[in-house]
């Protein structure tokens, strides 16, 4: 029965035409390594798109909302927002209790979309692996390919599930194993006993991470065996070295997070060279030409927003303060509207409705690597080693850069701030902000505040004034709660607790 279950579901989930062959009049099965590749195409990788609207986006563009590098547009009157910003942005970006609900309290959306998503591709992946040793491998070519397939389906699944537990539990803390994450699904099938309540239990946290490890170290030896030969939009031994790098580091496990980042950079240390991109406004610091992509899945969420028009986001001024005047990135990166004042995006993505290929939330590219094997130096002490990688990285971003090597004092301050101005809008503020509040050795705690512009939408869209919203240290807001529809499917799991918000004060034209 359970064989059926999972077959069905293949299909259900399967965006891949006719490519199977009849089975049955009721049930079709992939038959070769190719089928499954297919598969693994449709229903794992997340496709590219136009995006209109950064709601229209794919899995975690609320990401974009959350943090201390963007706020709200303060101008004498809205040219765009009205739906996105009151009805769908406003419980996201001021950390409501209620993600979903809208400004006037009168609607509330579902929040389970990143849940069902997720869980739908792991599904899928769970499913491929299985497969995989049911369909025929008489070649070497064959043999070769489900190597790699099953590489892909390892990363993937290591990169869903990094995502699910960073969204709907608390950060990794070394000394609490037994925190709740999600629940952690490897089965190819369907699990369901009608007569239990719960269907699945939460996972805990370090157990999670422990997968997602297993998952990527699986994934580099299935890509050593038989490497990727497609681009950066399929996943390769770079791309999961690269991810496992940065998951050592949401784990403190600094050895091997600095081992793993020296890995990828023995092989592939190359970076862009933003002076030669400056000047040049048909160059773009994240594209599909750059030399430092190594993968790439999903569409620029972007493409279309934060421009820093009234009614939009804009990028925060605590931020934009970060970089120095002779920082390549702050002006190619960022341009001042010539509506508000306010800073929107330039030329970090192409901006504009297209089809993007290179996404603003499942990009790894080597600039993180350098910025990965700075953290763990500078956590072990080792000052001078980060300075290094930090020197190296600056070089391509800074004009007339001259070498600094920091003490130990200063160092992690330093890795910080420097890969908040190279990774921003890139899906990692959030994510950092959480760990850096449970690090051991440096803990960062620090209030945000939102600013939530509201205009008169019936009159000319004028400006009347903003409410002031304040994220706390250690609020549980920090953790997104466990969607309406899994608790109602689910009704024993526990919940993530947050907190209903009101704003802290006003703020008028005169006192921006």
């Amino acid at each position: 029965m359970k064989n059926i279950i999972y077959i069905i579901a293949l299909i259900l989930f399967s965006g891949c035409g006719n490519f199977l062959d009849e089975y049955s009049q009721d049930l079709v099965v992939p038959k070769t390594v190719s089928d499954l590749n297919e598969v693994l195409l449709g229903n794992g990788y997340l496709p590219s798109a136009e995006v209109e609207y950064l709601r229209s986006g794919s899995i975690g563009w609320q990401l974009h909302l959350l943090d201390d590098d963007i706020n709200t547009v303060i101008a004498y009157n809205a040219t765009k927002g009205r739906t996105e910003m009151n009805q769908i942005y406003y419980g996201y970006t001021t950390w409501q209790l209620e993600v979903g609900r809208n400004y006037e309290g009168t609607g509330l959306s579902g929040d389970n979309g990143n849940w069902d998503a997720l869980y739908q591709r792991i599904n899928s992946m769970n499913i491929i692996l299985h497969e995989l040793g049911n369909v025929s491998q008489s070649t070497e070519q064959e043999k070769a390919d489900a190597i790699r397939v099953q590489g892909e389906c390892y990363f993937l699944r290591a990169q869903f599930y990094l995502m699910l537990v960073n969204l709907y539990a608390k950060p990794y803390a070394t000394d609490n194993t037994t925190e709740l994450g999600v629940p952690l699904k490897l089965t190819y099938y369907v699990e369901h006993d009608k007569d239990k309540e719960t269907q699945f239990d939460r996972t805990p946290v370090a157990e999670v991470y422990a997968q997602i490890v297993k998952d990527l170290n699986e994934s580099v030896k299935c890509f050593t065996v038989s490497p990727q030969t497609k681009s950066f939009y399929r996943a390769s031994k770079d791309a999961a070295l690269l991810l496992l790098s940065r998951v050592y580091l949401y784990m403190q496990d600094w050895k091997n997070a600095e081992n793993t980042a020296k890995e990828l950079l023995a092989g592939n240390k190359t970076l862009l060279d933003y002076g030669n991109i400056w000047g040049n406004t048909e160059s773009y610091a994240i594209s599909e030409s750059s030399p430092e992509l190594l993968f790439s899945q999903g569409p620029l969420n972007l493409q279309c927003d934060f421009n820093g028009s009234g009614g939009d986001f804009c990028i925060s001024n605590d931020l934009y303060k970060l970089y120095d005047e002779n920082d390549y990135r702050r002006d190619i990166y960022f341009v001042r509207s010539t509506q508000s004042d306010s800073l929107g995006l330039n030329r970090k993505y192409e901006m504009g409705k297209h089809r993007s290929y290179v996404s603003d939330i499942f990009t790894l590219r080597t600039a993180e690597g350098y910025l990965n094997a700075a953290e763990a130096c500078a956590m072990q002490g080792d000052a001078q080693g980060a300075s290094d990688w930090l020197n190296q990285l600056r070089a391509k971003r800074i004009k007339d850069y001259v070498n600094v090597t920091y003490d130990a004092s200063e160092i992690i301050e330093q890795v910080r701030a420097e890969r908040r101005k190279e990774l921003c809008l890139e899906g990692h503020r959030w994510f950092d902000l959480r760990r850096y509040a449970v690090c051991k050795k440096a803990p960062f705690k620090k209030v945000i505040e939102r600013v939530f512009a509201l205009y008169d939408w019936e009159n000319r869209s004028v400006f009347q004034y903003a409410e002031v919203y304040q994220l706390n240290v250690d609020d549980p807001a920090y953790v997104f709660a466990i969607p309406k529809s899994v608790l109602d499917f689910d009704k024993g799991m526990p919940d993530n607790i947050r907190e209903d918000r009101e704003y802290v004060r006003l703020m008028y034209r005169n006192n921006e």
